[in-house]
């Protein structure tokens, strides 16, 4: 039995060769009944061919107790998830085939094997792909161009929730997001320089909360949880600098503490002055 108040941490990665919006609800609905374990949900969207599968696999086998639910039409795809999974003893589901195979022996027909058949192939789902592809280009500001052509650009130090903001405005928004992660002494891009404030968004927490996240972060890696990154001097050091950079853009600015990425996503709609 684990212990009374410590919970289990468990990861769910999500695989789908679409947005893997499906796979998540059905994740999200299933861990509710699990209040008292620590769920990490971990997205990979658009994993259309083996080698993005593979490389999603090297990533994933750093993370501890892992739960694979993947949505994925190929065949192909889905044995080498199977393979992946049986090979290193983890729990796999598949969301997609049962459903498909039900309608493949009543209608006595066999499925198209079309990524994204489901979706209306109209200018708002190009739209919403191209937003997807954009924040996954340019997360963690891995190209500093990204900013100059970005909708929304979010700033923010380490676990201030950027990446998974990103994929939302993206996806439920249509909205092309650029973020830069804050570190201090670290060069600020010029770009950053350069574009309309209003669209920059500085992102930030409260210190004690921060402090949690690293910690319960080092630990699923089964590293030791107090080092700098969770040191709370540093966490402050890192909000102060953070802040004084927001106060130079004059940007606008989210306590992340506490909300979901739903209402910090709506918070930003209301700012730039879009209808949600």
């Amino acid at each position: 039995m684990p212990e009374k108040d410590k919970k289990i941490e468990v990861n769910i990665i999500i695989i789908s060769d679409a947005a893997g919006d499906t796979a998540f609800n059905n994740a999200t609905a299933a861990a509710a009944q699990f209040p008292d374990a620590k769920i990490n949900y971990r997205r990979y969207p658009f994993i259309t061919d083996k080698k993005k599968l593979e490389d999603t696999f090297k990533e994933i086998e750093k993370y501890p107790n892992l739960v694979l639910i993947y949505s994925l039409v190929k065949d192909d795809m889905q044995l080498t998830v199977i393979r992946f999974a049986r090979e290193h003893k983890i729990q796999s589901v598949d969301i997609l085939s049962p459903v498909v195979e039900a309608l493949a022996q009543t209608t006595d027909m066999r499925p198209v094997e079309q990524t994204g058949a489901q979706h209306k192939l109209n200018a708002k789902y190009f739209d919403r792909i191209s937003a997807m592809e954009f924040a996954v280009m340019y997360d963690d500001g891995k190209d500093p161009k990204g900013f100059l052509e970005a909708d929304v650009v979010l700033l923010g130090v380490s676990r201030t929730s950027k990446t998974p903001l990103s994929l939302y405005l993206a996806y439920n928004k249509n909205l092309k997001v650029a973020n830069l992660p804050l570190v201090p002494e670290t060069h600020i891009p010029k770009e950053i320089y350069e574009i309309n404030p209003k669209k920059i968004i500085g992102l930030t927490n409260d210190p004690s909360v921060l402090n949690e996240i690293r910690r319960q972060r080092m630990i699923s890696y089964g590293l030791n949880p107090d080092t700098s990154y969770s040191n709370m001097d540093s966490i402050n050091k890192e909000l102060e600098s953070a802040q004084k950079l927001y106060k130079k853009l004059g940007c606008y600015v989210i306590n992340v503490a506490h909300r979901s990425i739903e209402e910090t996503a709506a918070l930003i709609m209301d700012h730039l002055g879009i209808e949600d």
